[in-house]
Formats: structure tokens, C-alpha cells, sequence
């Protein structure tokens, strides 16, 4: 029986979830996958000529550069202490409010992430500055560790965002349009989160104590110690807004930006500044193999034609483009249960990117891409908090093993309802993202 380009497409989208889900490592699945699904299609030498140049064309590639240099910047911003004194300054404001170091957790989750743009490091970092801190203050197992759950999640909404660039990369839009449209929606997400910890303390008494208040010396001192955290972020972001240089460039700026403050605060040494390439090295290699079996996996999926095919099929249901949209961000969630963000964003753009265009949403399809891009991106931090598998969650409870993984699921429920409130506000009001990009 002939197997049409179809059902070959199909599988091959099938066998890379069951791959990944047997634990193959993510890039080596979809290298696999596509290289079989290619050469299925147009024969082995038709894959190795595509090799041969896809690796090249992909990775001579400058816009990638963002990439290590976001994630240096990251490293450094550690290195120099950014994240303890992120902390200190939220705690010293808001200490003493009921739930007020859980609020700081957000507020230094949220700064920390405009430095670093991963959600793990943000989330294991903000873990071992503000975890022994709740802990002691007599914060209840839940209240602490959901709020670091959902509180990383902010480290890839509030741009850098390691996802926006290659989501940008791969749709060829505009790194500093994505970066803009996701300031408002970050800092949405960072006031939902502190209503739910005020909601949580309301009804809840007894998860917290509470803190004395700091003095206003006090206050003054903490806040002084990161007007450089402001600066570099104002730096980079502004900068790129305003053109005074490119996404690529505005991370070298960070990055070396970060490093001096490191240097000047005593927080770099020669075996700190080795171990910060290293974990860079290590990190954006996992990204780059992740990206070129992403790559193949897409040109094999182009070659059966199914993406085009489903997009055409689901376009001509009678539904509208606002409950197909849903749809999409619904397999978003569900996979982002399951899978790494990075994996499962280049696994199904291949596939939704045709259909997302196909839809009439009486936008530019440049506006149209800014827009899925955010939505994608919330969709990806929902499903990363979203029991029962949702990573950050295993995250943090390997960080904290005598808290019960039952606390954590209950801990970060109100969170969740936030994500999904302020994802069908983006479905259904588009200029919350759109609003400022259109402004340059």
C-alpha cells in the first residue's frame, strides 16, 4: 500500500513525541525524525546535499549570536550578586506587608528575569536566595514553593527571552518587535502574581507571618545596590527600542555590561569567569543541536506537505479564527505538561505557523506573527507550572525534597488561573502586545 506525504508527515510528527517521550534527548529526536521522514520522501543524497548546507546556513547565521549572549549575560548577572540584591530591595519594601516576601520573590523573579531570559535559572537562582528566606519566616510549603514555580516562569516572558529569539529566528520577525510586545504582558503577569499571593494570604492566614518593617535607611541602602540591575536592563531594552543598536548588539552591550558590574562588586574571578563560558558553552550547544534537528525535522514536514495540507483543512472549518486560535494554545498547554519549552516550540511551529497565516484575523501577517509569538510564549509558561508535570514544578521540588510535590501542585493553582485569565485577554484583545511595537 502507498503511503502518501500526508501520512509520512504525520508520522513523523508522532514519532518524535514518542521519542522524546522514551527520554531520546530532544535534538537528536527531531534529527532522527527528519532525516528519515526526509529522505522517505526525496531520497538519501536529496538529505545529505541538505545537510550539508542546512548546518552551515543555519548556523553562520549572526542573529544567532543573541543567543550565548543573553545567556552570558545571565551567568554574570549571578556571578555578580544581581539576584540577592533584586531580593534584599523587594524584601526591605515589602517585607512587611502579610505575603510581602512572597511579593518580593515575584518583584526580584521579574527583574532577575530582564537580565536573564531562562526560566529554570531564573527559578533555581531565585530558589536559593528567597527559599531559605520564606522558609524561615514560617511561610507554609505551598505559598513558597508555588511562588518560585510561577515566579521563574517570568524569566522567559519579560524580555531577553531565549524563546522570543528563536521563535523570531524562526519565523524571520523582528527580535525587537517580539521583545517590546511582551513587555506589557510580562508586567500584567507580574501584578496577577502578587494579587495571588494577596488573595492567597486573605484566605489563608496561616501560610504566613508577619515581618518586621525595614527603616527607610534601610530601604535606601537595598535599593541603591541595584540601580546597575536598572541600568543594564533600561540599557538594552530602550537601546533596542529606540535603535540605537540591534538585538545582537544590545546583548553584547548587557553582557559586557554585566561583566564589569561583576568585576566592580567582587563577584568575578578567573575560575568564576571560566565557569560562566563554560555553562554558557554547554548550554547554547544543547540549544543548537536542538535547533538543527528542529531544522531538518521542519524541511522534512515541508517536503510531505502536511503542514500546508492541515492548515488548509482547518481553515475551512466552520469555526472561527478565535476558537481555532484557542485550540492551538490549548496542544500548547497539553504539550508544555510534558515537553521542555525550546523543544516543544520548534516541534509544532512547523506545523501551526501555516495555519496561524491561513487564518484571517484582520491584522498584517507581521502583526499577526508578533502576536502568536506572545501567545505561544504564555502558552509555554503556563504549561510550565501546570500540574501534574509541568518542569518548573520538578524543579523546584528537587530543590526543596522535604516539601511534598502535593503542596507545590496546590501552592501554584491560583497562579495558573492568572495564566490562563491573562491568555485568553491576549486572544481576544490583541493590542495589549500589539500596542507598543506599533509605536516605533
Amino acid at each position: 500500500m502507498r503511503v502518501s506525504r500526508f501520512d509520512i508527515g504525520l508520522w513523523m510528527f508522532f514519532g518524535a513525541l514518542v521519542l522524546i517521550a522514551l527520554r531520546m534527548p530532544v535534538g537528536v529526536a527531531m534529527l532522527l525524525v527528519g532525516g528519515v521522514g526526509y529522505a522517505g520522501i526525496n531520497g538519501v543524497d536529496p538529505l545529505l546535499n541538505t545537510l550539508k548546507t542546512l548546518t552551515f546556513s543555519k548556523f553562520a547565521n549572526y542573529t544567532l549570536t543573541v543567543i550565548p549572549l543573553f545567556l552570558l549575560m545571565g551567568e554574570f548577572a549571578t556571578k555578580a550578586g544581581m539576584s540577592a540584591a533584586l531580593y534584599r530591595a523587594g524584601r526591605a519594601w515589602f517585607g512587611h506587608w502579610r505575603g510581602g516576601l512572597a511579593v518580593a520573590t515575584i518583584g526580584g523573579c521579574a527583574a532577575f528575569g530582564a537580565i536573564c531570559g531562562s526560566s529554570f535559572a531564573t527559578a533555581a537562582t531565585m530558589t536559593k536566595v528567597a527559599g531559605p528566606e520564606m522558609r524561615r519566616a514560617g511561610y507554609s510549603p505551598a505559598l513558597w514553593t508555588g511562588t518560585l514555580a510561577a515566579g521563574g516562569t517570568l524569566g522567559i516572558l519579560i524580555p531577553p527571552s531565549v524563546i522570543l529569539v528563536i521563535y523570531a529566528v524562526f519565523t524571520e520577525q523582528s527580535i525587537g518587535a517580539l521583545f517590546i510586545a511582551a513587555i506589557i504582558p510580562g508586567a500584567i503577569a507580574a501584578i496577577q502574581y502578587v494579587l495571588v499571593v494577596n488573595l492567597y494570604v486573605r484566605f489563608v492566614p496561616s501560610a504566613v507571618v508577619r515581618q518586621d518593617k525595614a527603616s527607610w535607611r534601610e530601604r535606601l541602602v537595598a535599593t541603591h545596590q541595584i540601580w546597575p540591575v536598572l541600568l543594564v536592563f533600561g540599557l538594552v531594552v530602550v537601546g533596542i527600542y529606540r535603535g540605537w543598536f540591534s538585538p545582537t548588539e544590545g546583548a553584547g552591550v548587557g553582557a559586557f555590561a554585566t561583566l564589569g558590574l561583576a568585576i566592580w562588586r567582587g563577584g568575578m574571578r578567573w575560575q568564576d569567569l571560566r565557569e560562566s563560558l563554560l555553562s554558557t558553552g554547554e548550554t547554547t550547544a544543547m540549544m543548537y543541536l536542538i535547533m538543527l534537528g528542529a531544522e531538518l525535522f521542519s524541511a522534512g514536514l515541508a517536503s510531505s506537505q502536511m503542514p500546508t495540507l492541515f492548515a488548509q483543512k482547518v481553515a475551512a472549518l466552520d469555526a472561527s479564527p478565535a476558537v481555532i486560535m484557542l485550540a492551538v494554545l490549548v496542544a500548547y498547554f497539553v504539550l508544555g505538561c510534558f515537553m521542555e519549552s525550546l523543544a516543544m516550540v520548534l516541534l509544532t511551529l512547523p506545523v501551526f505557523v501555516p495555519l496561524v497565516l491561513a487564518l484571517d484575523f484582520g491584522m498584517s501577517k507581521e502583526a499577526v506573527m508578533v502576536w502568536f509569538g506572545i501567545l505561544v510564549l504564555v502558552s509555554v509558561e503556563v504549561g510550565m507550572i501546570s500540574p501534574p508535570f509541568g518542569l518548573n514544578l520538578f524543579l523546584i521540588n528537587s530543590m526543596a525534597k522535604d516539601v511534598p510535590m502535593g503542596e507545590t501542585y496546590r501552592g501554584v493553582l491560583g497562579y495558573c488561573a492568572m495564566d490562563v485569565i491573562r491568555l485568553l485577554l491576549l486572544v481576544f484583545f490583541p493590542f495589549v502586545a500589539l500596542w507598543l511595537p506599533g509605536l516605533r
